[in-house]
Formats: C-alpha cells, sequence, structure tokens
C-alpha cells in the first residue's frame, strides 16, 4: 500500500541524494497483493484446504499492514524529514498534500459505499470517514463503511504527529532512546492498560519510528547492500526462513510484538540497498502507485465477484480460491487504475476550470 505522498522538490520521497530507493516499490506491492489474499480468504464462502498456506502463511498477511507502517515511516522522512527539521515546508502545503493524495479516492468509496448502503449510521461513518482524522476516535469506535480504512486513520494520524516523530528523531542518539521508550509503551499497555491494538497509535509508533531510524542510517544501509549485496541477500532469507519456521513457538504479547518489528525491519533494511529484480521491476512500481487504492478497494471489488457465486461453477475449493483471488486483485487493479488516473484526473480538471 503507497500512504505516503510525492513532495514538490525533485526528489521523490523514496530518493535521497540521487538514489530512488526502487525496491521499496516491492516490499509494498507484495503486501498489497498479500493482504488481499487473506481477505478472500476470510470472507470466502467454500474454504480451501486445510495446509500450511490457509493456516499459517496467508493469515500472517494480515500483519502486512505493520509492514505498510515501516516503509511509510521511512518514505516519508525521505521527502519531508530535512524540510521540518530545517523548517523550510509549510505546515498547510505539508498537510493538503497528504488530503490530496488519500482523500479523493477514499472519499469516492465512501460514497459509493452509503449510496448502496444509505443509513444514519453509514452517514455518521462517511462523515468520520472524509475528516480522515478518525485515527483519534478511541480504538474500539468500529467504522463499517470501508472497513479496512481504519489503517488511513492511523497512517494520517502518524501525518499528523510527524513534526512530533522528526523532533524525537532528531538525531541518532535520541532516536534510540524514542524507539526504546515506545517500545516500553507498548509493553506497559499491553500488562496495566489492555492490548491497545493495531488501531491505537501507542501499538503502532515503533513501526513508524522503525523506519525513520533506518532513514537517520540510510547512507550506512545503502552502502552495505551495494556492497555485500550476496551477503545482505542470504541473511536476509536466512533470517525470514527462521521467523517463519519458529514463529509458531514464540510467546504472544511482546515477544512475538518484537519478532514482527525485527522481520519487518530487516526487509526495510535489505530493500533499501537493493537493485534485485523481485522488488524492482516495472510490475511492482506499477502496483505500487496504486498500492493504497488496492488495499482500498478490494473489498468491494470481492463483493461483486462474490455476487456471480462461482462455487456453483468450480466445485474444487483450492481452484475456486485461486480464481477468486485472480479475478479480486485484477479488477481491483483495472478500477483502481480507472478511478485514479481517468476518473479522479478528469474531476479535478474539471474542478479547476470551474473554479479558475
Amino acid at each position: 500500500m503507497n500512504t505516503a505522498v510525492h513532495s514538490t522538490p525533485p526528489q521523490s520521497l523514496t530518493k535521497h541524494e540521487g538514489y530512488r530507493f526502487n525496491s521499496l516499490d516491492g516490499l509494498r506491492a507484495y503486501a498489497a497483493i498479500g493482504i488481499v489474499l487473506l481477505h478472500v480468504l476470510s470472507n470466502i464462502a467454500v474454504k480451501p484446504s486445510s495446509n500450511y498456506l490457509t493456516n499459517g502463511l496467508i493469515p500472517f498477511f494480515a500483519d502486512f499492514v505493520l509492514l505498510f507502517m515501516v516503509v511509510s515511516g521511512f518514505s516519508l522522512c525521505c521527502g519531508y524529514y530535512q524540510r521540518i527539521k530545517e523548517g523550510t515546508i509549510r505546515p498547510s502545503e505539508f498537510y493538503k498534500k497528504r488530503y490530496a493524495r488519500i482523500l479523493p479516492f477514499f472519499a469516492l468509496l465512501c460514497l459509493v459505499d452509503l449510496a448502496v448502503s444509505p443509513s444514519l449510521s453509514s452517514l455518521c461513518d462517511v462523515f468520520a470517514n472524509m475528516t480522515l482524522c478518525f485515527g483519534l476516535l478511541p480504538p474500539m469506535a468500529e467504522i463499517q463503511v470501508i472497513g479496512v480504512g481504519w489503517f488511513l486513520g492511523v497512517v494520517f494520524l502518524f501525518y499528523m504527529l510527524f513534526p512530533f516523530f522528526v523532533f524525537m528523531l532528531d538525531n541518532k542518539r535520541r532516536g534510540w532512546f524514542a524507539l526504546a521508550i515506545a517500545l516500553v509503551f507498548v509493553f506497559v499497555s499491553m500488562i496495566h492498560f489492555g492490548n491497545p491494538g493495531r488501531k491505537s497509535m501507542i501499538f503502532c509508533a515503533p513501526f513508524f519510528i522503525v523506519g525513520g531510524m533506518a532513514y537517520l542510517y540510510r547512507d550506512s544501509l545503502l552502502n552495505w547492500g551495494r556492497k555485500y549485496k550476496m551477503l545482505s541477500c542470504a541473511v536476509t532469507i536466512l533470517l525470514t526462513v527462521c521467523f517463519f519456521v519458529f514463529k509458531k513457538y514464540i510467546p504472544g504479547g511482546m515477544p512475538y510484538y518484537i519478532a514482527e518489528l525485527t522481520i519487518f525491519s530487516v526487509w526495510l533494511v535489505y530493500a533499501i540497498g537493493s537493485v534485485d529484480k523481485v522488488l524492482n521491476n516495472k510490475v511492482v512500481k506499477y502496483l505500487s502507485s496504486i498500492s493504497m487504492e488496492i488495499y482500498l478497494a478490494h473489498m468491494v471489488i470481492f463483493r461483486v465477484i462474490e455476487k456471480v457465486h462461482l462455487e456453483n461453477y468450480i466445485g474444487q475449493p483450492d481452484l475456486l480460491y485461486a480464481v477468486t483471488s485472480v479475478l479480486t486483485l485484477l479488477g481491483v487493479i483495472c478500477f483502481a487504475h480507472v478511478v485514479k488516473f481517468y476518473v479522479l484526473k478528469y474531476l479535478t480538471n474539471v474542478f479547476t476550470r470551474v473554479t479558475a
């Protein structure tokens, strides 16, 4: 999911001193695809056969939203950390770009949902969604209209707090201290205040901070990745395999939280210095450009496909799941592309002409 917004300078949000961190596109693209596979598995009427993929790997994809947070923390720093720190960007410019990137597509989905299922409750949900400030609601607040949009609430809250985030990461020493305090806060919340859950900024803050810490060490990480390509790849693969092999033995709560934070950090570190074709190619670059739209709209497309009742035509559950997943992915990619690059672009041009 591409939650960061491109800035006005020549450098993109994932570009630093002439080098663009293209492999971040791969992380966003694969994370978006993984979340689609998870939600299809969770909502499909006829479940596929029980195996490691359906019981272990795909359910794990739910936590790819946390990977998005790590990438978002790094990406936003690439575009705005130095500018916020030096005071060379006005708050108006910064926040207008946040709304301009997120709100049009999200608002369109909300209005479609409201039109399909009109009610006072839905209208209240749409109002909260339109502000993009619904991350300030208590974690127990449930918004039904575009339910997966809760992630935008957390990310936009991160945008709102970004100047404070820059203050916490003013230098590497302060950054490590901030990360330690944030982790202690998560632990205290788990044992004293009740598990805050991923809708809470307290729970999510360390993931954003880790992305910011990677930004502070970007030059070293980039040089490491370029100099030790094979070693970096081997270490990443080894740690990833170990995580998935042993994660069922990791106790829940803080130990598992730390394990996930670590493995997502490892993936980010590898992507910063990587130029391999798996994470860096035209396909993932394109999917990354619409990853936020894929994340927001995939359940809408799935519900449309669900109306066809493919189970009446495909009797094999595994094949049914595979076909439904592929159709959902293709459908949401087409929908996201048309809406983002044609519909919203056209509406923007019309609005510009009318208000000129």
